[in-house]
């Protein structure tokens, strides 16, 4: 009788791998699928395995490389690993709340392949810092929002509906008038901070998770993207990127994600166009209140 033998599983390939630094952030809103906050910390991850986790990326010819946490620039090693990512050809952008931005990073934040990437909740500041709950977060937001602009830095900014009666059109409206034109809103969704009782469920998720993009949490753990951090399939402290990439444990971790259909509009939990992650703020809407903005041919 012949010996039927299995076929190896195909590498993925995605476009992007989100590098999450840290639970440590100067905000704690109330909707972050991470739970980040002043206490949060950055996890077990040192500066070697993070460098190792990019240099695999780019082995695999992984473009972009996303820094997200909780706050990517509350980790001592952020513009280290963006130098790195850089050294080797890839593209990378910063996902932070531009709470606080020193001086000495615009420069980095300005080079050649860096972009930024931001969440901004209201135009009015009293409701915008109710959400992230940290009085005077909207006003240093909008600042430094302005002060990217100015400098040329391409942006895109989420707008997450998390109140009721939320002035998210008006938000839209000024950042497009600070020159923001990606601007993509969606709704809350129950991971994290906003987790109701019981597991969170994968019909929370984008349907892109996974086929596209890949996570690495602050402990090592791999997650088809960041929002999907309740489904690891490997951990990079124990193998290579491209090793979990290319097992039956991934491929059968992003089998469980429910493909969404992309026609007619699914405007509960449409990926964004960009296709850059499955976080909240990457979400394009489709209720026409809340029609995306088309991207720009100059960003990315």
């Amino acid at each position: 009788m012949a010996v039927v033998t299995e076929q190896p599983l195909l590498p993925v390939q995605p476009h992007s791998v989100q590098i999450e630094l840290t639970a440590k952030c100067p905000l704690e809103c109330g909707m972050c699928f991470v739970a980040a906050g002043p206490q949060g910390t950055h996890g077990t991850m040192t500066r070697t395995e993070w460098l190792a986790v990019i240099s695999d990326a780019a082995a695999l010819d992984i473009p972009l490389i996303q820094l997200l946490g909780g706050e990517p620039t509350a980790h001592p090693d952020w513009i280290e690993l963006t130098e790195h990512a850089l050294a080797l050809g890839r593209r990378v952008e910063v996902y932070t709340s531009l709470y606080k931005i020193h001086d000495r990073w615009w420069d980095v934040l300005a080079r050649k392949n860096v972009s930024l990437a931001t969440s901004y909740h209201s135009d009015h500041p009293d409701e915008h810092d109710r959400i992230t709950g940290k009085p005077g977060s909207h006003r240093r937001t909008r600042a430094n929002i302005q002060e990217a602009v100015r400098r040329g830095i391409p942006m895109r900014a989420g707008i997450v509906e998390v109140l009721p009666g939320q002035r998210v059109t008006q938000a839209r409206d000024d950042l497009v008038a600070l020159g923001v034109t990606r601007v993509r809103i969606d709704r809350s969704r129950a991971i994290g901070r906003a987790a109701t009782a019981g597991a969170p469920d994968v019909s929370e998720l984008c349907g892109r998770c996974g086929r596209g993009q890949v996570a690495v949490l602050p402990d090592g753990s791999v997650a088809p993207c960041v929002m999907s951090r309740f489904m690891p399939a490997g951990s990079v402290k124990a193998g290579s990127l491209a090793e979990i990439l290319s097992s039956r444990v991934w491929r059968d971790t992003v089998e469980r994600v429910p493909v969404r259909a992309q026609e007619p509009c699914d405007p509960d939990c449409n990926p964004g166009l960009d296709g850059s992650d499955c976080a909240p703020a990457e979400q394009e809407a489709c209720d026409p209140a809340y029609a995306d903005i088309p991207d720009q041919p100059d960003q990315k």
